[in-house]
């Protein structure tokens, strides 16, 4: 309930009616939400860095279905995603959820929130993106905004079938005979469990700079990562 009181607080400072936010154009609304991509799609339940804003208005805070990365404050928050909800957060959303994990310094321009709540309120409904796309209000890219491309269906090249480590380096092998030796720094491991990610049993290496040493090797989870990677010096 304090944080509701918050959101209150903060939106009769801000000086912005629901009327107001209904005179926001949805055409600029949409150029403001380049900011978002980033971090968001319109796409319901694909998650991101932050949750889908798919189905977002009127939805309660910290309530999307399957994103777990809530902060607990923001989890524990009592408020449906509105006018007045979208107005305080879009302003300054550490000042209305203190401790949010969001990394967003808020929009100053009350005509700049204007719009964009006017955009989210129409991309946030039933089947709303999607009308956007087909009016030519959005690129469909906006949909999936920054997802991942899928991997499951990497080449044999690319496809991890063990990594031993060594000092300070990786031997990577790959599905099609070959090995490689690499800086332990310059390799990140990761996991992508979603349907993007890479096969069972697998792991795939990708880029990961513009200098061409640096890789990602990514696993679709926590146990093929325990499986296919080992401490061994034996094989060097």
């Amino acid at each position: 309930m304090k944080h509701l009181l918050v959101v209150l607080t903060i939106t009769a400072g801000v000086a912005l009616s629901s009327a107001a936010a209904a005179e926001g154009d949805v055409v600029r609304g949409a150029q403001v939400y380049r900011a978002c991509v980033a971090c968001h799609a319109l796409e319901p339940g694909l998650h991101l860095t932050g949750p889908s804003l798919g189905g977002i208005w009127n939805r309660p805070a910290g309530r999307a279905e399957g994103f777990t990365r809530y902060s607990d404050a923001l989890r524990d928050a009592d408020f449906p995603w509105d006018v007045a909800a979208f107005n305080a957060w879009l302003a300054d959303p550490q000042a209305m959820i203190e401790g949010t994990s969001m990394v967003f310094r808020g929009i100053a321009d009350a005509g700049a929130r204007a719009d964009l709540i006017a955009f989210l309120e129409r991309a946030g409904g039933a089947e709303g993106a999607a009308q956007l796309v087909a009016n030519g209000v959005i690129s469909e890219v906006y949909l999936r905004g920054q997802a991942p491309k899928p991997i499951r269906d990497a080449p044999d090249n690319a496809r991890v079938v063990a990594m031993r480590h060594c000092g300070d380096g990786y031997t990577i092998e790959t599905a099609d005979g070959a090995h490689a030796v690499y800086w332990e720094k310059n390799i990140r491991l990761k996991i992508d469990s979603t349907e993007t990610g890479p096969p069972p049993g697998f792991g795939v290496v990708l880029g990961a700079g513009m200098q061409g040493d640096r890789y990602s090797v990514i696993f679709g989870s926590l146990a093929d990562l325990e499986h296919l990677v080992s401490e061994n010096c034996k094989d060097r």
